[in-house]
């Protein structure tokens, strides 16, 4: 099916595919080969409004359509697919689960720096004894006064150990296996976080 781009899009199609030619390609082959994971891009997509491309305007982002994040990945993917993967995980899981359920004290302290890629966002479901099987979820969280003590381990967490806020599911009711989950915002900092060892990959070498 052939979908007319407005001009709007074709800017930012463009935009996408001039950042992927110059800024991208020069340094793709090489990230990907030695395993290593190139922060100045995406300082680079900030400063773009490509890491905030859904975010509204209200909270540091560019505030338009799905679509549009589409054809950006599109151009990125096309040079550098490991690229793409860490900005999908950041803007379709990370961004998106922050603006559609977060409390606006949430919004406020996250967006921002997420749009701007001053901060990256990861999205912590996966466990040793659990992943499509979102019901099979062990990691638990237990209120304590106005906190909550999460406990548990996750996995395969895209942009896992060099993400400023993480989406982590836990499960607030033990008793209801279906819909006993919560999310939670965790940063590195947070007493007991730590990342274990990162493993080898067969490809997108470029992301974590």
């Amino acid at each position: 099916m052939n979908y007319p781009l407005s001009e709007e899009e074709r800017i930012i199609q463009k935009t996408a595919r001039d950042f992927a030619t110059k800024d991208l390609a020069p340094v793709a082959e090489a990230a990907n080969k030695e395993g290593t994971f190139p922060d100045e891009v995406y300082t680079k997509l900030g400063e773009l409004g490509f890491m905030g491309i859904t975010v509204p305007e209200e909270y540091g982002g560019v505030g338009l359509n799905n679509f549009s994040l589409v054809l950006v990945l599109e151009e990125i993917s096309r040079v550098c697919a490991s690229t793409a993967v860490t900005m999908s995980v950041h803007n379709s899981l990370t961004n998106w689960a922050i603006k559609t359920y977060g409390s606006e004290d949430l919004k406020k302290r996250y967006l921002p720096r997420l749009a701007t890629a001053e901060i990256l966002g990861a999205y912590a479901l996966t466990e040793p004894s659990a992943g499509s099987d979102v019901s099979s979820v062990r990691m638990s969280a237990v209120k304590k006064g106005n906190e909550y003590i999460l406990n548990g381990t996750k996995i395969f967490i895209s942009t896992g150990n060099k993400a400023g806020a993480v989406i982590v599911f836990a499960r607030t009711n033990p008793d209801d296996r279906k819909h006993g989950l919560s999310a939670f915002v965790v940063e590195p900092d947070f007493p007991g976080f730590s990342v274990g060892k990162i493993e080898k990959k067969m490809g997108l070498k470029a992301s974590t």
